[in-house]
């Protein structure tokens, strides 16, 4: 059996979303409530690689006072990070080239050092991947599923998703109205990476008349094609909802960055080229609307505050019961338990056959196939 746990730590990583706060709250209170003390890690692992930066320490105690009152606030009091991953971090070596390092030694030292029995990793892929490292190196580790993308695989979804497609929606209903008074086209871009998961749930809800995901490679010709269908019929306006990581049919995405050491690829700008090909194939005057981070930000919807608050929980749960290497998931009725390694690495796209995606078609929207 393992040993008895007196305190933990928990950390959130990669992009913010709606609800880490609700998460971050359950995890301390219902530590508290077994007699064990809880830590914050700042920005994911860099207030263990980084104390140096934090004034007032770069990892510091969760009490019940200091997380009072932050369950229906937005981002994250710990504060977060995309870059810096500690299995390759990029160090710069001395004959001045950059190098990536495995730096989680320096993460299992500290908290051996500091006593920490276990760690919550709150986090999408990339976090839940250094969690599952750390596990296989010998930490007590639960990860906790957070993304708005909800691109991870073995849980029904992920909280941060309903808040981010929440708004995106309210969004759609507002450019109908400005879009029809126009007689314009209207592009929409969202984020998800490289799952079109929010571009389809808040395309269909917000009655977008094309949806571009990243599953699917489009041609814009058929979405003109759609464009003019309309027109035909004396609706002289049209909504496109495009997920950032659409690509075309020759393959190619709409890139600010590309890769390199230390970063991923950021992508962004395929709503002002796909706005820009459709005035020019369908002669009508196109706008762009780019929802970007404001997806990320604000209250969390209460099924977002009620998932996040499940998992956290479930979290305290598991250590509890000597779980370690798994993650919490979604498995409608009740939250189960998955193996980290059954998570790290693996993306959940939209399935072909997805029912979602049926009734899109079903409802005459175009995915430019």
């Amino acid at each position: 059996m393992p040993s008895p746990i007196r305190r933990i730590a928990i950390c959130t990583g990669g992009g913010d979303a709606p609800g880490l706060n609700a998460v971050i709250r359950s995890v301390v209170i219902a530590a508290s409530n077994r007699g064990w003390e809880c830590y914050g890690i700042r920005e994911g692992f860099n207030g263990i690689l980084f104390p140096e930066r934090y004034p007032e320490g770069g990892v510091f105690r969760l009490t019940r006072d200091r997380v009072r009152g932050i369950g229906h606030l937005g981002g994250t009091i710990l504060g977060t990070t995309n870059k810096g991953n500690p299995l390759h971090f990029p160090m710069k070596m001395p004959d001045g080239t950059v190098k990536e390092v495995d730096r989680t030694d320096e993460i299992l030292e500290f908290f051996a050092r500091k006593e920490l029995d276990a760690l919550v990793s709150v986090g999408g892929d990339g976090s839940l991947t250094i969690a599952n490292a750390l596990h296989l190196k010998g930490l007590r580790v639960v990860g906790v599923p957070k993304t708005i993308d909800n691109d991870l695989d073995k849980t029904f979804t992920t909280f941060g998703f309903d808040t981010a497609v929440a708004f995106a929606t309210e969004c759609m209903d507002r450019l109908h109205s400005t879009a029809e008074s126009h007689q314009r086209v209207m592009v929409v871009e969202v984020m998800g990476r490289y799952a079109g998961w929010i571009a389809l749930h808040a395309g269909i809800s917000g009655g977008a008349h094309a949806i571009l995901i990243p599953e699917i490679p489009y041609d814009l010709e058929k979405v003109a094609a759609k464009i003019r269908e309309r027109e035909s019929h004396g609706r002289m306006y049209s909504l496109v909802m495009v997920a950032e990581g659409a690509q075309a049919a020759d393959g190619q995405r709409s890139l600010q960055a590309p890769a390199e050491i230390g970063h991923a690829e950021r992508l962004g700008g395929i709503g002002e080229r796909v706005a820009k090909s459709l005035q020019g194939l369908t002669g009508k005057d196109s706008r762009v609307v780019v929802l970007g981070h404001l997806l990320r930000g604000g209250s969390p919807t209460s099924f977002d505050r009620l998932a996040a608050m499940r998992f956290g929980t479930a979290a305290v749960r598991a250590l509890e019961e000597g779980q370690s290497g798994v993650m919490v998931a979604l498995a409608f009725p009740n939250v189960n338990y998955v193996p980290l390694e059954e998570v790290a690495g693996r993306m959940k796209g939209v399935p072909m056959d997805s029912d979602t995606l049926q009734t899109g078609r079903d409802m005459g929207i175009c995915f430019g196939d």
